[in-house]
């Protein structure tokens, strides 16, 4: 569950003031000593309360010199860089309070100039509304805006589309050129003789056998054949 949203304020009760107080202390001594520990840096805490007569002081009275004495050696300067008060505090929630309000009211103010929009498209005329001139002049621009925003979403769709048909007929003349039958070789230049040959409707001699080498066996029959004509 969710803890519900406190408000900043003094609480007027002095029983709810005092639970309180007891509560935060517990919870800031508790934060210190956590981020002491995790982040390794030295922190200290003196707390000044109604309802004590010392103050409380963490980690101990040593530690909160020893960290108060090396915050005094640093310059003015460097000690008030970070530094708040109570004032300086709700000076900074003011101020981002005033900027989210300024932001949440100029979307409300464009939410209304839409629905205006709409309302006058869907009755086909500028619907009867009280508006004074800053609002006119707000809605107009909105006009131009939203022709200039469909115009140029028309530009992108339309350089879009001439891309992918270039892309298609660029592929398409790659599938016809690889249809295309393969071009026959050129026919081999033959010599004077033999084109005079061709001329009187006589053909060219074939060419002569090439001499091949004979295997064993074929040398083996002519050697006995060499013998029986000897003896013979």
């Amino acid at each position: 569950m969710a803890r519900k949203k406190v408000k900043l304020a003094f609480i007027e009760n002095d029983n709810a003031r005092k639970s309180t107080y007891k509560n935060r202390e517990k919870g800031l001594v508790k934060k210190i000593d956590e981020l002491a520990t995790l982040c390794g840096v030295e922190a200290c805490a003196i707390i000044y309360g109604p309802y004590e007569p010392q103050p409380e002081i963490w980690l101990s009275a040593s530690g909160v010199q020893n960290v108060l004495s090396k915050f005094m050696t640093k310059s003015e300067f460097e000690q008030r860089k970070k530094m708040v008060n109570q004032e300086s505090f709700l000076k900074e929630r003011i101020s981002k309070a005033e900027k989210q309000f300024e932001k949440q009211w100029k979307d409300n103010r464009e939410k209304e100039r839409t629905m205006f929009l709409f309302e006058c498209l869907s009755a086909g005329n500028v619907v009867q509304k009280d508006m004074s001139v800053a609002g006119l002049n707000h809605l107009a621009w909105m006009i131009d805006q939203n022709l200039k925003e469909i115009s140029r979403r028309i530009e992108a769709d339309d350089r879009n589309s001439n891309i992918h048909q270039c892309e298609s007929q660029e592929h398409l003349q790659m599938e016809q050129s690889l249809l295309l039958p393969l071009a026959l070789p050129p026919p081999t230049m033959s010599n004077n003789e033999d084109i005079a040959m061709m001329s009187h409707g006589h053909l060219p001699p074939p060419p002569p056998p090439q001499p091949t080498t004979p295997n064993n066996d074929e040398i083996a029959m002519n050697n006995n054949d060499i013998m029986m004509n000897a003896n013979l």
